[in-house]
């Protein structure tokens, strides 16, 4: 849901470093926002690193080596390093991000490997490299883990993820720790007891914690809480020396929405696990919390149609692949312009992508100053997260550019993909 009133937009959606003239255009690290759309093209993904920089800090400082990076929310190269030089370890959940990870410089030893069905060769890529942690989902991964040691690979160490079998207040998409899921060990069943005798038997894995995720998009702290008092029992008789109560932290992406501080929601979740007679060390992954609000993404206008007593459609030279999130999870958005940031959003919009679909939406109820026009550069806010590391090339629109903007400097990061990038693959 967008703004209900003709109000700015609220300037707590934007990153850290967000400023506006005198003439109301945005900057972002110092740099124009429309300039840097006029010099590396739209859609355009802008980051401000020092906003990264600043989330990852203040994980690290409430929980030290605790803190993980789910890098599935935004992963390159760039931000690969930055959080690893922020000292948070990384969590990647297939072998695709660990390559990535690894090509970034980041030490095997820093990362977390998850997944609900990781392949053999994949759990060889983690052996072979030594990665931190592989967070074990069933039983099926055990065999091949097995397997593989028994074929001269290093043992790694593991952590059991666990089913807590609770529902949160969250899109039924992104909840992972309903018993009806695809995720973990289930509590409720027994089957968590099974797996942890069976690790604990196992000469093939050092089995060294426990790992739970409720699910994502998660405002209430109340919720992690419900899922912590459902596994204590379980955590405080397995006594293993660590715990993981995965991600999932929300943030606001319209105005009138609220989410807890890193600091509030890990204060809050170690609190729990100490009241509950949980002494492991305590880990937490938060992904979107760390680089959602840092972006936002801009696009061109390309067509303004109005449809008397129905609505205004704003079309743009993005959509559904650059960001599918509206597409499968009725996400929500704001719009505006940056060369008017501070401007009164008086005119109701829908803006939509130039994908051949009537569900290609970006913001279903968005609002903009009344000179909207042909040409404009107009924004979506909160977009660092699940927007460019789920995109598409969906009739095969070429996947945007990604920069990275601190102090003044604008650096290129991913680079737009070309017609070449496009039919590399296309051998027939």
């Amino acid at each position: 849901m967008s703004a209900p009133t003709n109000s700015p937009l609220p300037f707590h959606l934007l990153p850290d470093t967000a400023t506006v003239d005198d003439h109301g255009r945005l900057s972002i690290g110092g740099c124009d926002v429309a300039d840097l759309a006029e010099r590396h093209g739209t859609p355009l993904f802008v980051y401000d690193e020092a906003h990264i920089r600043a989330r990852c800090r203040e994980a690290v400082s409430v929980l030290g080596d605790g803190a993980t990076y789910a890098s599935k929310a935004f992963l390159c190269r760039a931000v690969a390093r930055l959080v690893h030089e922020e000292g948070m370890r990384i969590d990647v959940a297939t072998g695709g991000e660990l390559q990535v990870v690894l090509a970034a410089g980041v030490p095997a030893e820093r990362t977390v490997l998850h997944g609900n069905n990781k392949s053999l060769d994949e759990l060889r890529l983690a052996l072979t490299a030594g990665v931190g942690r592989i967070v074990v989902d069933s039983d099926d991964e055990l065999d091949r883990i097995e397997s593989l040691v028994a074929s001269g690979l290093p043992v790694p160490r593991v952590l059991l993820r666990i089913n807590p079998g609770i529902e949160v207040h969250t899109h039924e998409h992104v909840r992972t720790g309903n018993l009806d899921s695809k995720f973990g060990f289930p509590l409720p069943t027994g089957q968590a007891d099974d797996a942890l005798a069976r690790a604990r038997a196992s000469a093939a894995v050092d089995l060294v914690g426990l790992h739970m995720h409720i699910g994502s998009q998660v405002f209430s702290v109340d919720n992690f809480l419900e899922g912590l008092r459902a596994v204590a029992p379980f955590v405080v008789d397995a006594d293993l020396p660590e715990l993981v109560v995965g991600g999932g932290l929300g943030v606001a992406y319209v105005e009138g929405e609220a989410a807890p501080t890193i600091t509030e929601w890990v204060t809050a979740v170690v609190d729990g696990c100490r009241a509950a007679g949980i002494t492991a060390e305590i880990g937490v992954e938060p992904g979107r919390a760390v680089v959602g609000a840092a972006a936002v993404t801009l696009y061109t206008v390309g067509t303004v149609k109005f449809i008397p007593g129905v609505r205004t459609y704003v079309s743009v030279d993005g959509g559904m692949s650059d960001n599918p999130r509206p597409v499968l999870y009725g996400s929500g958005y704001e719009t505006f312009l940056p060369r008017a940031a501070t401007s009164r959003r008086e005119m109701p919009i829908r803006l939509v992508g130039k994908h051949c679909e009537s569900g290609d939406l970006l913001v279903r109820e968005g609002r903009v100053p009344a000179d909207l026009a042909v040409g404009d550069v107009i924004a979506t806010p909160v977009t660092g997260a699940y927007g460019h590391s789920m995109g598409s090339n969906y009739n095969k629109v070429l996947r945007p550019a990604v920069v990275f903007v601190s102090g003044g400097v604008d650096r290129l990061v991913v680079r737009r993909e070309t017609v070449e990038d496009l039919l590399a693959t296309d051998v027939g």
